[in-house]
């Protein structure tokens, strides 16, 4: 897939994720081929005001490009500022959201806000366009409310307005995370511009990737909830996508071992508390559908070192191995 000079090295897309996106985890799911990785949300009025907290969204590494940084905001000036900050910072894409529907966020004008003031979405995605060095993207919801679907107008603006692409988050922002994604929004945003649509909701599985796909006839597919504790989902859907067939699971010694190796680069990226408390909800997902999860989750929710934590993963790492050997 190729998006503005950037060809990408396969169609699966890790979503933005607050909260959740950090270098450590965009690592991960780059290795087990994302062959685009974004970054947490980032307030382009954070970004301009050097705020430290903001300015940590910007961490990257080699290994992980191409990488989106994602802008909000709504002042085309202080966007497009704030693109070029972003690309000085290391991004290869300037990605700007127009979907999140998170209350903070909207109240301000931001993610989905602009969904109802079409020409200052277009004017922001102009002024950072016009800036830019690099390719700009667009992410999108279907519309604000059910009776407000405008997928299609925006999309037009949008390319319009030069950006490269745009990724089609199926739902309304008063749908928030909740229903079924309509794809028949995607197919139908895919019909009326010429930029790569992305397509984004309820794909899970390698199965689920490949029928948006066929059935969209979008350029790409962007996974964001269906990665939390599952990495390896990017490696699951390529090998659907290449031969018609579900990769294995990893096994619990390679859990771990991914464990281990996104608590030791939240350490290096935020220090040991924020780290560990940062992994407790990480520890959840990895560790879904696991006998006796519950348990192991409690206790690492109360551990309170380092050496604690690293002591219930080697327990935990020796349980399985031990089951496995019976």
């Amino acid at each position: 897939m190729q998006i503005g000079e950037l060809i990408l090295d396969g169609r699966v897309i890790l979503a933005p994720l607050a909260g959740i996106g950090n270098l450590p985890f965009r690592l991960l799911c780059r290795r087990y081929g994302a062959a685009l990785v974004s970054s947490e949300m980032i307030s382009c009025h954070g970004l301009m005001r050097n705020q430290p907290n903001t300015l940590e969204l910007l961490a990257t590494h080699p290994d992980e490009h191409p990488v989106a940084f994602q802008l909000f905001g709504a002042d085309p000036a202080v966007m497009a500022e704030a693109g070029l900050k972003i690309i000085e910072a290391g991004a290869d894409l300037v990605d700007i959201n127009f979907g999140c529907p998170v209350p903070k966020v909207v109240r301000h004008g931001g993610g989905a806000a602009m969904l109802k003031d079409p020409r200052r979405l277009q004017a922001i995605v102009a002024a950072c366009v016009k800036r830019s060095p690099r390719p700009v993207t667009v992410k999108i919801r279907a519309g604000w409310e059910q009776e407000q679907v405008n997928a299609v107008e925006i999309a037009q603006r949008v390319e319009d307005a030069g950006a490269a692409a745009i990724t089609v988050h199926a739902r309304t922002r008063c749908q928030k995370f909740e229903g079924r994604a309509d794809w028949n929004i995607i197919s139908e945003v895919v019909r009326r511009v010429s930029i790569p649509v992305i397509g984004n909701g309820d794909v899970r599985t390698g199965e689920d990737a490949a029928r948006m796909l066929k059935e969209t006839g979008c350029a790409g597919v962007m996974v964001g909830r269906g990665a939390m504790g599952r990495p390896w989902i990017f490696r699951e859907i390529n090998e659907f996508l290449k031969l018609g067939r579900k990769s294995p699971e990893p096994d619990w010694e390679e859990k771990i071992r991914i464990i281990r190796e996104h608590y030791a680069g939240l350490q290096a990226l935020k220090g040991e508390k924020r780290a560990r408390l940062e992994m407790r909800k990480h520890t959840a997902w990895y560790l879904h559908g696991l006998p006796g999860a519950v348990e192991i989750r409690r206790r690492v929710n109360v551990c309170e070192d380092h050496a604690s934590f690293l002591a219930i993963l080697a327990q935990l790492e020796s349980q399985m191995l031990g089951s496995l050997s019976n």
